[in-house]
């Protein structure tokens, strides 16, 4: 891709509001989306215009609503959306990026490695039994454009702890899903599904953001478990 489609920082305090010191490693993540992410199909060609408000941005200021420490798992990753722009705003997160394409997990690592943070991937599916079981108990599970909601709930939900959240990045549908799939997600464990909207004097439109509290179910801590044999 030539340089001139290398997206640019967007100018005023918008960035430095959203990632203040780590400005720079949310402009090189952006680089890789339009750039590598492209050529290996991560996102598409279209979307290398808007990476910042579409993508990068509007998933970063879900930060808000997410605890200190908080320990998450990004299922779906893809991309790494929005696991990689909530560990550059905000570095006392805890994430997990979950994905099972191989492909795209390869290139998950390649792009962490470069920026050199912190944060595990994992090739496999939130329904498996075997990931469940490493990564039950976390205290937010986040998603963006994976599935329509009880579905979503149904693989989510019971990796949470009780009082979790499941943060479900979703657009002009959310309405719509959160009527017709509560029932569903009562059913998975969750409570009533409420829309919250972030970024307020950061991005337009907002980012739309279906929030499901775990209410029954397990009781475990914060946080996956440790495979065996770590430390």
């Amino acid at each position: 891709m030539p340089d001139d489609a290398v997206p640019a920082t967007p100018a005023g305090p918008t960035p430095d509001a959203v990632f203040g010191v780590r400005r720079s490693l949310a402009q090189r993540y952006a680089e890789h989306l339009v750039t590598s992410g492209v050529e290996r199909g991560l996102i598409g060609p279209r979307e290398a215009p808007r990476v910042w408000e579409r993508h990068v941005l509007n998933c970063a200021v879900v930060a808000e609503i997410v605890p200190d420490g908080a320990r998450i798992v990004d299922v779906g990753s893809g991309a790494g959306l929005p696991g990689i722009p909530l560990a550059i705003a905000r570095p006392d997160l805890h994430v997990v990026l979950l994905e099972p394409l191989a492909r795209r997990v390869d290139w998950l690592r390649e792009v962490i490695a470069d920026l050199g943070l912190e944060i595990e991937v994992e090739r496999g599916r939130a329904e498996e039994p075997d990931v469940r079981r490493r990564w039950e108990g976390a205290d937010v599970v986040t998603a963006r454009a994976v599935a329509p909601l009880a579905r979503l709930a149904s693989w989510c939900v019971p990796l949470l702890r009780s009082g979790g959240m499941m943060l479900a990045l979703k657009g002009a549908s959310a309405a719509a899903e959160v009527e017709r799939d509560a029932a569903a997600v009562r059913r998975a464990g969750g409570g009533e599904p409420r829309i919250v909207r972030c970024g307020a004097g950061t991005v337009e439109p907002l980012s739309t953001v279906v929030v499901v509290e775990r209410v029954r179910g397990s009781g475990r801590p914060a946080g996956p478990r440790r495979r065996r044999g770590q430390a």
